[in-house]
């Protein structure tokens, strides 16, 4: 016996970010910071997050992020840091602009930026005890990119540094973080004086070192160095950074119940749409076209998973069938199979965003395009402080993929299928 039911086509459709999500339609996205910020992970991954959510909405994103610098921008601008932190305030002031000022302006509002993620503080507290001199300059410094940023109508997220993972049952107690700590605070409070909106990293991030430290002293956490965390450690940043600015967890959902093993219905579907639904011989089938595609996972960072709720926070691409009779099901897409999961977890809700199969493979592509992308970005921006010949061709290699990034992140439609797994 076959059972065919259509669920309902939901007809207002919302394909800009959503309300209340920091990051808008339109907005073109700059990251400045030191080294972290250039290694150009956590940044693509926030990136490719809202590509993927976001598919009908328009963004662009920019990186200048430079290793080695601080907020006043000294690997640009090699002010004499000695006289600077012991300059009085009006003194002080005036070389922090003239050590911001001029890069800022080539290497971030040139790109006229309406949103601006600044993130400095590792090596602004000089990696040493806390300096109340230093955390002068440094308070003056964010205070006086806000202010500039605002000038030129750029909305800025003052991100505080992810701790400084040293060996040892708690890093918390290295002195280096308990500077960077008392550094974040001071950047709370120049959010909330100036507007801007404040992300702290190191509190959630240091829990997680905390947790795991305490189980092994010598392990790695972020899977690079203490100060440069790797793909994991990224991940994890780009995960505290995107919750804190309320990025939306659910990709999209559907419900479906069977009820006697030969019929059932759909009971809902969000942000898809369902159809084709079918029950034969114990197999059920649907056709599903989603709005968007689940944030891809960079699977050299596939450790993060392990270490926080990156996927139940953001990442809810959801099946839920209830009404099986049999203990386990394999699932399949487009005829690939993509898991077996059992039958008290799809009436769970069963979440598929980091399954293989023909979604996750169009992520991935989605990702490697951004990486790319931003690789192809650097050595414009690198061209063009250098006068560099490459300056003249590579901003059409760089729209090239971009276009290309925005043809490969639109959803298509999928036939699922679930049957039960042989025993």
């Amino acid at each position: 016996m076959t059972a065919v039911f259509a669920c309902t086509v939901f007809a207002a459709r919302v394909w800009s970010a959503e309300p209340g999500f920091a990051l808008r339609d339109g907005d073109r996205v700059a990251f400045l910071g030191d080294s972290i910020t250039e290694q150009r992970l956590y940044t693509t991954y926030i990136e490719a997050y809202t590509m993927t959510r976001f598919p009908k909405a328009k963004f662009a994103f920019w990186n200048a992020g430079w290793g080695g610098d601080t907020s006043w921008l000294r690997a640009r601008s090699f002010p004499d840091e000695k006289i600077l932190h012991a300059a009085a305030a009006d003194a002080q002031q005036k070389m922090i602009e003239e050590s911001v000022d001029g890069p800022l302006q080539r290497d971030i509002l040139s790109f006229k930026p309406t949103v601006v993620f600044v993130n400095f503080g590792m090596n602004d507290h000089n990696y040493e005890a806390f300096r109340e001199d230093i955390f002068k300059t440094y308070v003056r410094s964010q205070t006086h990119l806000v202010k500039s940023l605002a000038r030129n109508q750029a909305r800025t997220v003052l991100l505080t540094p992810q701790p400084i993972e040293s060996k040892g049952p708690d890093p918390s107690v290295d002195a280096r973080n308990v500077a960077l700590r008392k550094f974040a605070d001071g950047l709370k409070e120049v959010a909330t004086a100036e507007g801007a909106t404040f992300v702290d990293q190191f509190d959630p991030y240091m829990a997680i070192v905390k947790r795991e430290h305490a189980l092994d002293a010598a392990c790695s956490v972020g899977g690079g160095d203490e100060v440069h965390p790797g793909p994991a450690g990224h991940t994890l940043m780009a995960a505290i950074i995107l919750k804190k600015l309320n990025a939306p967890a659910l990709v999209s959902r559907v419900e479906l119940a069977v009820s006697d093993g030969s019929t059932g219905k759909v009971v809902a579907s969000e942000k898809c749409v369902v159809g084709n639904f079918k029950i034969d011989g114990g197999r059920i089938s649907f056709e599903r076209t989603d709005d968007s595609l689940p944030m891809p996972v960079d699977p050299r960072a596939l450790n993060a998973l392990k270490l926080a709720p990156v996927l139940a926070d953001l990442n809810r691409y959801e099946l839920k069938v209830t009404g099986l009779k049999e203990d386990r099901y394999e699932i399949s897409i487009d005829d690939a199979l993509v898991a077996t999961v059992g039958r008290e977890e799809l009436a769970q809700g069963w979440n598929l965003s980091n399954a293989a199969g023909p979604i996750n493979k169009q992520a991935q592509e989605v990702l490697a395009l951004i990486f790319q992308k931003n690789e192809t970005g650097k050595t414009l921006w690198e061209a063009r402080i250098h006068n560099r010949k490459e300056q003249a061709t590579l901003p059409q290699v760089l729209a090239d993929l971009e276009a290309t990034i925005d043809a490969t992140r639109q959803p298509k439609p999928h036939k699922f299928a679930l049957k039960p797994a042989a025993k």
